[in-house]
């Protein structure tokens, strides 16, 4: 390697890193939103918890960044600069979401990022159809199954518990959704930060410093290092968003919601799908809230919440080619 692609090469991987920042940063909510709305623990608390598992999921597997990396565009046909303008364009829609208290999905802008930038470098194919594919179902299926086993875990716990009092189940609840919380954020690690493991590894494969596609320790490290400090910066509108415009939440809601997520996140983790962990665990707030009644999901904030869903993947698809022909430009 030469110095200058050196120099280029860590420039992408920093690059990657800030994206990895903010999507911890968004995707603080995603862990903490309904034990902070519940007020069963400060955000302060919160946030330290879940910086702490997120950092420890992220280290508990590679099933994840291998897909990202080597299964949604082909190595052999992309550049760095490809590799920068994906990572580029995603940071910016996450930072932007965050600033809007929008929860959108890091992993989705990333992989669209990948695509749009890897189609403007090499077309159709640079481009995995099978893992492409994959990401769609997720999109389309992640936020039915969340929604469901939200509204059956709710609908579960209202039976068992029937003939106790509200008091008993409240306390109780404040201690189970501590667990719960802790359970949500150590798979949002597991799957959320190898996303960025697998770009860094994809970098470092395409810049020639690694002759196999693999994930190494320090790449693992850095990854869930830098989300977790993300997570520690918080995403306090997206945590309103999440934990208190869509529907008001008890402590036994924000368990329901956060058990049902945690176990749906982390089953398509150990399979290896690139799940948006924003969508499961929104969808299954959505879900428990349906149990009591369906007013009591305020549809007007889940509309904002789908555009933002919707909007992720052509704006990204788009910034993510847009920027790689500025590189094409200017590198």
């Amino acid at each position: 390697m030469t110095e200058t692609s050196t120099v280029f090469l860590i420039v992408v991987i920093v690059l990657a890193l800030i994206f990895d920042f903010a999507n911890g940063f968004n995707d603080a909510a995603n862990a903490i939103a309904t034990v902070v709305s519940t007020r069963v623990l400060s955000p302060i608390l919160a946030v330290v918890m879940a910086a702490s598992l997120n950092l420890v999921g992220a280290l508990s597997g590679t099933a994840v960044a291998k897909v990202v990396g080597k299964g949604i565009i082909s190595p052999e046909e992309i550049t760095l600069t490809t590799i920068a303008a994906a990572v580029a364009a995603a940071a910016v829609w996450v930072f932007l979401a965050s600033r809007l208290g929008m929860p959108v999905s890091g992993s989705h802008s990333l992989i669209a990022g990948l695509v749009g930038a890897a189609f403007s470098t090499a077309g159709l194919g640079a481009l995995q159809p099978a893992g492409i594919r994959t990401v769609l179902l997720g999109l389309f299926f992640a936020p039915l199954i969340g929604f469901s086993i939200g509204y059956l875990v709710m609908l579960g716990l209202y039976w068992v518990l029937r003939r106790r009092s509200p008091s008993l189940i409240s306390g109780a609840f404040g201690r189970l959704q501590i667990l719960s919380a802790a359970a949500m954020a150590f798979s949002h690690g597991s799957n959320d930060a190898q996303k960025t493991m697998g770009v860094v590894a994809l970098a470092l494969f395409v810049g020639g410093a690694i002759d196999t596609f693999h994930i190494p320790l320090w790449v693992k490290l850095l990854s869930a290092l830098v989300m977790a400090l993300g997570t520690y910066a918080g995403g306090w509108r997206v945590v309103r968003t999440l934990g208190v415009r869509i529907v008001k939440m008890q402590p036994i809601h924000g368990f329901a919601a956060e058990s049902a997520a945690a176990f749906v996140i982390e089953a398509a983790t150990r399979l290896g799908f690139p799940l948006s962990t924003t969508h499961v665990i929104s969808s299954t707030i959505m879900g428990q809230g349906g149990t009591r009644r369906l007013s009591a999901v305020r549809w007007g904030v889940v509309r904002g919440v789908v555009m933002g869903w919707i909007v992720t993947f052509p704006f990204c698809i788009l910034l993510g080619a847009a920027f790689e022909k500025l590189g094409e430009l200017f590198l």
